[in-house]
């Protein structure tokens, strides 16, 4: 699909999606006949990991650092040349429980200031006399 289409399905502009290529994070899987790049559900679902990651706080680093993760653990394939050692293997599942750990706290901290926010605006409504 064009780059027009994935940034409808993935909510991110055009302009965003073209920073995360240029810093590698999503690289188009072709090219039309004419040279524009084409996106395959797979690279629009990591524009997903990056877009959900974004608003939780983790550095382009940290994403790049989980993607690869993600990449090389989905590429594993047991009795194959491309097979992971138990080690490697291990290593990376700790690496993306990591960032699942991460991510639920960073959940919490936003839960908590949405309270606080909703607080805030609930208490800005008895002054005006709304319910």
């Amino acid at each position: 699909m064009q780059i027009g289409e994935v940034a409808a399905r993935t909510e991110l502009s055009l302009r965003t999606i073209r920073q995360y290529e240029d810093c590698g994070l999503v690289v188009p899987s072709a090219a039309s006949p004419g040279g524009f790049p084409l996106y395959t559900d797979a690279d629009v679902s990591r524009l997903m990991v990056v877009r959900r990651m974004k608003p939780l706080g983790f550095t382009l680093d940290e994403t790049r650092e989980l993607l690869t993760a993600l990449d090389r653990l989905s590429a594993d394939r047991p009795g194959t040349d491309s097979a992971l050692e138990p080690d490697e293997r291990a290593a990376l599942v700790a690496r993306i429980r990591r960032y699942e750990g991460a991510a639920a706290e960073r959940v919490a901290e936003l839960r908590a200031q949405l309270a606080r926010a909703e607080e805030f605006a609930d208490s800005l409504r008895v002054p005006l006399g709304t319910p």
